[in-house]
């Protein structure tokens, strides 16, 4: 069984379909030469996330009989991957996603049409010039993660051949804007917080660089700002793609699936034939198109304001997502957790963040209407958390903690304080920060020492916690004064807002001795 055979003659699905592996519903050489010829969708980043979820919207789209246009990828970083993981395989690619239950569903992904190396040096950038110039063009997208739209001063005086994606993306606009002002939305599909601002803000800065240097009309500038002609809608991607799993490789090859090599580029871009990813998905987008687009929501995509799509992001990363993963990598660290499936098996951290969310956290949460906030959170600790499929470590998730608690805490906080809300609900959010200082010490709750995960205010903050010692009564603790009354890693002075000296109680409690951290976070837990 190899992708290769289901474009060839006399392909004969049934050994597939007997395997459970769900083939395309349409004509994949008709979507192609129709893509080909009037296309809609470029997309940039051929990587794991867009093959195992954008694609797969669209897949899902075309199986519908509704529509009949693929996406034509871009990929602007790693050349490699067309070369290792599109071409050998016709475009072809299998998802493989991964159940809570530790089922695995197959699909084959058949909507990328044609995939091209951006950049000058290659043929294929005269392909994407004729592309950008055609009026059928609706849409460009980005799964760049955040660090793809960075520029720099030496880029942009590179002056009409920049290096970086979005100078590139602008060199592709300016085709655009040459073949008649023609319209079109640039949509980020990356994980950050308004994601089309940063896109824009790329795209404005070389804008402006070569109107300055005389490198291109001013109408360009006027052009690229015009909102009846291009726009950057907001979106808020969730699905995790881990790196191919060698689990779903062996799944595989029992089948008979030969194309399950790992691929490694020398970028260090790992890939595969097959992508695996968790079940749960989400994807919620600014609906703000100049020249129309394709039908995403046939395949699930929820399209809405923009200020859906922001109180979609704020549910998530300050109630149902993100905190929940930060409480359980603290608590987890301490308590020798290596992974944070395993983690989900442990009552006592269960129960604690399943009413950090629902009990402490829900009552300052803004409903957007398109996602419950309930079932967002049930989904996370029913069906992704738990996932044995995702091998993600608490040590992972407790990177960069002190920038992330004043998103991820201090906003809840703030919102009680300033809305007069009882604080006496505050029970186990106080617990995860106290618990903070006590993970700063390094040392797990059997007595052992572990190394902090990688944080840039790692040792200014451990500093701060030095004088304290585990396991003795009486000591001073006035030092907690000096973290628990900084802003900028709380987002909020705790003592202000009074809950300084309650935390200040539990971090003492924390520190009592060995066992102190299972004990303190079981009574808190039971108790709540």
């Amino acid at each position: 069984m190899k992708l290769t055979d289901i474009l060839s003659e006399g392909f004969n699905p049934a050994e597939w379909e007997a395997k459970g592996y769900q083939l395309p519903k349409f004509d994949i050489a008709a979507v192609a030469k129709k893509t080909h010829d009037e296309p809609t969708w470029v997309h940039f980043g051929g990587g794991n996330i867009f093959r195992a979820f954008p694609a797969a919207i669209l897949n899902d789209a075309l199986n519908t009989g509704k529509y009949d246009r693929g996406v034509i990828v871009a990929e602007t970083f790693d050349y490699e991957v067309v070369d290792k993981a599109y071409a050998p395989y016709n475009n072809l690619s299998l998802l493989v996603s991964l159940q809570s239950s530790g089922t695995i569903e197959k699909k084959v992904i058949a909507s990328v049409t044609e995939v091209l190396k951006g950049d000058y040096q290659f043929e294929d950038w005269k392909r994407l010039v004729e592309i950008f110039q055609n009026p059928t063009l609706q849409m460009i997208s980005f799964t760049i993660t955040e660090k793809g739209y960075s520029f720099n001063e030496a880029d942009l005086s590179r002056g009409l051949t920049p290096v970086f994606a979005l100078g590139k993306v602008t060199a592709l606009l300016l085709e655009r804007y040459n073949a008649g002002k023609l319209p079109l939305t640039v949509q980020s599909m990356d994980n950050c917080s308004h994601n089309g601002d940063k896109v824009k803000k790329g795209v404005l800065a070389y804008a402006e660089r070569w109107v300055n240097d005389g490198l291109v009309p001013a109408d360009f500038l006027a052009y690229v700002q015009d909102e009846t002609k291009v726009t950057f809608p907001w979106s808020m991607i969730d699905k995790i793609t881990p790196r191919p799993h060698s689990k779903v490789k062996e799944l595989l090859a029992a089948d008979g699936f030969e194309d399950n090599e790992y691929i490694e580029t020398e970028k260090h871009t790992f890939t595969a034939p097959f992508v695996n990813a968790e079940e749960v998905q989400y994807l919620v987008i600014e609906d703000n198109y100049t020249n129309g687009r394709p039908p995403l929501e046939l395949g699930g995509t929820l399209y809405t304001t923009r200020q859906t799509v922001d109180q979609v992001e704020t549910m998530k990363v300050t109630t149902c997502l993100n905190p929940l993963h930060t409480a359980m990598s603290i608590y987890g660290c301490m308590l020798d957790y290596t992974l944070i499936s395993a983690e989900m098996a442990d009552e006592d951290l269960r129960a604690f963040i399943q009413k950090i969310g629902y009990i402490e956290a829900m009552p300052v949460v803004t409903d957007p209407g398109v996602l419950n906030p309930y079932e967002f959170i049930g989904d996370v600790i029913n069906k992704r958390l738990p996932n044995p499929f995702m091998p993600d470590a608490p040590q992972r998730i407790a990177m960069d903690t002190s920038q992330k608690l004043a998103i991820r805490f201090g906003e809840t906080l703030r919102k009680y304080h300033e809305r007069g809300l009882d604080k006496k609900n505050l029970v186990l959010i106080p617990l995860t920060l106290a618990g903070y200082a006590r993970y700063l010490k390094g040392v797990k709750d059997n007595g052992e020492t572990f190394e902090p995960s990688p944080d840039p205010m790692l040792a200014e903050l451990q500093q701060i916690v030095a004088p304290l010692e585990i396991g003795k009564a009486e000591q001073d603790w006035s030092c907690l004064k000096n973290l628990y009354s900084r802003k900028d890693v709380f987002g909020v002075d705790l003592y202000e807002i009074g809950l300084g000296e309650q935390i200040e109680g539990m971090v003492k409690e924390l520190y009592a001795g060995l066992g102190a951290v299972r004990a303190t976070l079981h009574k808190y837990v039971t108790a709540r």
